[in-house]
């Protein structure tokens, strides 16, 4: 099958849309698919054998290394020429408007994936765009052959803007990488050369992520606070959190001995469609504290495979942290129900998923023709 994939985040930038492009385009290609990545630029022209093609671009405000895809003549242009058998929305707002508009003019159906809450996220500015931004990513879906969303809440969202031909589609975890194995006890002794538990805190370090909420934690008996990660709220959490381990952005084996080093990994963000980092401290081996709204909802069971606090009780989250800070036990054994409910979700057998949703959408050849 012939995919183009627009996106509106890639390589070099590194967040959930782009990693999850990554890993699907990556599997698709192996799985023996030919793909096409239409991203905002500038960045590789390639990625593992697929051509990357760049459309003009603007920086966002207050986000200087994060592009925002402009109209292009090229992107249709490509993408005619590549001829695809189904266009691959990936969270489309800006840069997927434009591919779903010359997929439409070209004949193409497309599958849209929803995946980032950017209402939610919008009303942690004083910019007030909720509402239009609502209508827009309504519109956007609804014009598309079929939409995928990771959680229940987010199928929620869009069927509340009206959209139909929801499907659930989740997201993998690369198990060969985040493993309870990775554990570092030298670097733990480092981060806490008094022997406190670590608390974790790992993602981009923004106030849509409600990253000032780690203050709640900063003084929690017998811990020390890590966090993983860079963004515009940096200087202002060091300022806030001058007890601190700050380690800036980590990937790789980095990231995931990082991940298995935590004792209590802790996600602050209350507009999540998914949380992949939950899935990613879950398959290190690491007792899980998120919010009881939007993705972590399907992704941990309350007191079994982690801990859910109610973002509205400002005490819940500090509560759930201490409480398995003072216990070990508790710790470990949520740790290893986090852990098995990871177990198969692959991003081979989460694309394998991806592949039926293309395969009931795609146009074969005989019927391009047509």
């Amino acid at each position: 099958m012939r995919i183009s994939v627009v996106t509106e985040s890639f390589l070099p930038q590194v967040n959930g849309v782009s990693n999850s492009v990554r890993h699907v385009v990556e599997v698709l290609t192996r799985g023996g698919h030919q793909v096409q990545v239409i991203a905002p630029g500038p960045g590789p022209l390639e990625h593992h054998g697929v051509p990357v093609v760049r459309v003009r671009s603007v920086a966002l405000p207050g986000y200087t290394t994060f592009p925002i895809g402009l109209p292009d003549r090229a992107l249709e242009r490509e993408m005619a020429r590549f001829a695809p058998d189904v266009v691959h929305l990936a969270s489309p707002i800006a840069l997927g408007k434009v591919g779903q508009r010359a997929a439409r003019r070209l004949g193409v159906p497309q599958v849209a994936v929803y995946q980032t809450d950017v209402v939610g996220f919008s009303k942690q500015y004083p910019f007030h765009a909720d509402v239009p931004l609502s209508r827009w990513i309504g519109k956007i879906h609804r014009r598309a052959h079929r939409n995928l969303v990771p959680s229940a809440a987010s199928a929620a969202q869009l069927a509340d803007l009206g959209v139909s031909d929801v499907h659930r589609w989740g997201r993998g975890v690369r198990l060969d990488l985040f493993d309870p194995s990775r554990r570092d006890e030298a670097l733990h002794a480092e981060w806490a050369p008094h022997g406190e538990a670590l608390v974790g805190y790992v993602g981009r370090l923004a106030h849509e992520k409600q990253v000032h909420r780690l203050a709640e934690l900063a003084d929690v008996p017998g811990s020390r606070l890590v966090v993983v990660g860079d963004g515009p709220a940096r200087p202002e959490l060091e300022r806030l959190l001058p007890g601190a381990v700050f380690t800036g952005m980590l990937g790789g084996t980095d990231l995931a001995r990082a991940f298995a080093t935590l004792d209590v990994f802790c996600h602050t963000g209350e507009a999540e469609t998914f949380c992949q980092t939950v899935q990613e401290a879950q398959a290190s081996g690491v007792a899980v504290v998120a919010p009881g709204v939007g993705g972590p909802v399907d992704l941990v069971e309350h007191g079994v495979s982690g801990m859910l606090h109610e973002p509205t009780r400002p005490a819940s989250f500090r509560a759930h942290v201490a409480a398995l800070v003072a216990d070990p036990a508790c710790r470990q054994q949520i740790a290893a129900a986090g852990r098995a409910r990871v177990a198969g979700r692959t991003w081979d057998a989460v694309v394998g998923e991806l592949v039926e949703h293309y395969d009931a959408v795609a146009l074969r050849p005989a019927e391009r023709v047509a």
